[in-house]
């Protein structure tokens, strides 16, 4: 049965990149499921899901030849998914415990204020600002990535600047 041989091998290296893929970008996407979920149990989660839905697709991922963008897409997806069915109004994340030793590294402080602003917004505030600023995409592969218009990516982060500016106002002078 040579089909079915032929088919295996297709298989079989369709998966060896997958998991090169995976080893490759697994630190990168966990970095921004971190910044999104505010929290490393529920960004490690938000990464498995994610790498799973894309490991069913991966042949087709592959052949479309920017795996990059259908996993981002996938994992913003996922992610604003997630709050639209089960925390709609609620807050997720309590407020980090203080450190028993001060980092007096400037750099550490503002990164550990910037993702303790992140944790005050919501889910798909959170996620325009991370896929804009941390990611540097235009509008426009913002608005691909997570599935709306352009108009929407802008007023979302007009409205989640506004928030963090009255949410956290020790950021303004930093940047």
């Amino acid at each position: 049965m040579p089909g079915v041989e032929e088919g295996r091998e297709v298989s079989v290296l369709a998966e060896d990149s997958f998991r090169e893929y995976v080893a490759g970008r697994l630190a990168a996407w966990s970095r921004v499921a971190y910044l999104l979920t505010g929290d490393r149990h529920h960004a490690e989660d938000l990464v498995q899901i994610t790498l799973v839905r894309v490991a069913r697709h991966w042949e087709r991922v592959i052949a479309g030849g920017d795996p990059d963008a259908y996993v981002r897409r996938v994992m913003y997806s996922q992610h604003v998914s997630v709050w639209r069915r089960r925390w709609r109004g609620t807050d997720l994340y309590a407020e980090p415990p203080e450190r028993a030793v001060p980092d007096h590294a400037a750099g550490v402080e503002t990164a550990f204020m910037v993702r303790a602003a992140l944790a005050r917004l919501s889910r798909k505030q959170r996620a325009v600002l991370v896929l804009r600023y941390y990611e540097d995409m235009t509008e426009v592969a913002t608005a691909e990535a997570l599935g709306c218009s352009v108009s929407t990516v802008k007023s979302s982060v007009r409205d989640a600047l506004a928030r963090l500016r009255v949410l956290a106002p020790e950021l303004s002078g930093r940047y």
